[in-house]
């Protein structure tokens, strides 16, 4: 398995914090910049992860109107980032727009990633607090389809849907998958979990995996186990 695969995310609150992160995990290559510290630190954590060669998952959720999400989408261009994320109940207005952004852009190195469901939403919270009559699986890859149908390049999505979407939007929609943890570590706050062994087994593309790793005793010890158990 490639170590590419595995995207550590910056969760951490300030641009000291994340430097001394990477420090600490030299091998780690693809990192997620998430909303707490891309709002602390601005553009200050992309370049820094630039300037060290790194990959960067830039998961801001855009979700507002299709101007908004178009322009968004457009600055986010000039950071070349390599991943953005959307909600794709922005709907397909909006989806179009970011995609038509990028397509008309010359940097085609950016992929974007619609959020299917968010992996801390369980069946019951769906249909009780969020009215949606679907089963979950069954709104995730609606979700991710009409995504598809409007030029976005894949979705995030819990390992448990991650087949299906496959199935019906071919290997070429790339999945990138939260909700992963080694059998070792905690749960927290994720509803739909898998090992990263059966995430990949399932066809992810990407996993992120952020505090087995960030909050271990020693994070570069726990990175190299997960990248053993993954082979």
């Amino acid at each position: 398995m490639s170590q590419d695969k595995i995207i550590v995310p910056l969760d951490v609150p300030d641009l000291q914090s994340s430097i001394e992160l990477v420090k600490k995990l030299p091998e780690v290559t693809f990192w997620k910049v998430g909303l707490e510290l891309f709002v602390a630190t601005g553009a200050d954590i992309l370049k820094f992860l630039k300037d060290e060669h790194k990959r960067i998952f830039l998961d801001l959720k855009f979700h507002d109107i299709p101007n908004t999400v178009k322009n968004a989408t457009k600055s986010a261009l000039s950071h070349d980032v390599d991943l953005l994320t959307l909600h794709a109940t922005a709907g397909r207005e909006a989806l179009t727009a970011a995609a038509e952004v990028v397509k008309n852009s010359e940097n085609q190195r950016l992929k974007l990633l619609a959020i299917s469901v968010l992996t801390s939403i369980n069946s019951r919270q769906l249909a009780f607090d969020l009215k949606i009559p679907l089963e979950l699986p069954e709104y995730a890859l609606n979700n991710a389809l009409m995504a598809q149908e409007c030029g976005i390049d894949g979705a995030v999505c819990s390992p448990h849907e991650v087949q299906k979407i496959k199935e019906v939007c071919g290997k070429d929609f790339l999945l990138v998958c939260p909700g992963v943890r080694p059998a070792w570590a905690s749960v927290g706050d994720q509803q739909r979990i898998m090992t990263p062994k059966q995430a990949l087994q399932q066809g992810a593309d990407y996993l992120v995996i952020g505090r087995p790793i960030t909050q271990a005793e020693n994070p570069a010890q726990a990175w190299h186990k997960i990248i053993e158990e993954c082979q």
